[in-house]
């Protein structure tokens, strides 16, 4: 398996974290070399490790908001 690489662009928060200290959060994400991402997933206490995530484009991110919003309008 190929090594991936990624940098860290930037922070954008946390969602939540486990008792073992890996927190799910929303990050912008380089890919080896590609593209800066918006990028959801998994991260150990360290940064080193991650686990299974996403990665969404700006119009991604922003029909995933319009979703969001319809659900808040249900309840």
């Amino acid at each position: 398996m190929s090594n991936i690489q990624f940098e860290l662009i930037k922070k954008i928060g946390k969602l939540t974290e486990s008792s073992s200290g890996w927190s799910k959060q929303l990050n912008i994400i380089s890919w080896n070399g590609r593209a800066p991402k918006y990028d959801l997933r998994d991260w150990a206490p360290d940064g080193e490790k991650m686990g299974k995530g996403i990665t969404l484009s700006v119009d991604d991110l922003k029909a995933l908001k319009q979703l969001l919003n319809q659900l808040d309008e249900l309840n």
